[in-house]
């Protein structure tokens, strides 16, 4: 029982989690390969780039946008895993796989003494952990796109 056992619950959750996006990101991907550009892909052709260097230095380069949507939406679903923790294992087993979502649930309306006031203060901090990763990931876009200007 893999969600009954400390050690794999995690692994669980996010096979599960993993499920519905593997099929969004697939989705993204081909809309942004309809974009790449054919003359690029032929003058990488008459240069002699085939296989994996066609992929990682032609086409990869031109999926950038459809990479950056992806990673920041599987990013923040999987900040707010909650509705997977709550429904598979209810933080548990001995609360192996409570996530910070979950925590800030239990700790503004469950039994642990319904204080929202820390409730609020946590799903303060996960969203300024978002906010961070994106503003990072953009930074990190935007210097990849001007050379590092």
């Amino acid at each position: 029982n893999v969600l009954g056992d400390e050690r794999w619950v995690t692994y669980g959750i996010i096979a599960a989690g993993l499920w519905p996006q593997t099929a969004y990101c697939m989705i993204l991907y081909l809309t942004g390969l309809n974009a790449v550009d054919p003359e690029q892909i032929e003058a990488a052709r008459l240069d002699g780039a085939k296989g994996w260097r066609m992929l990682w230095h032609v086409i990869l380069p031109q999926l950038r946008p459809a990479t950056f949507i992806a990673v920041v939406v599987t990013v923040i679903g999987a900040l707010r895993s909650f509705d997977l923790v709550s429904i598979m294992t209810d933080g548990g087993p001995w609360g192996s796989s409570r996530v910070l979502a979950f925590y800030m649930y239990e700790q503004a309306f469950s039994e642990y003494g319904f204080r929202m006031g820390y409730g609020a203060a946590i799903a303060v901090v996960l969203f300024l952990i978002m906010m961070v990763y994106i503003a990072a990931f953009l930074w990190k876009m935007y210097r990849d796109e001007t050379g590092g200007r």
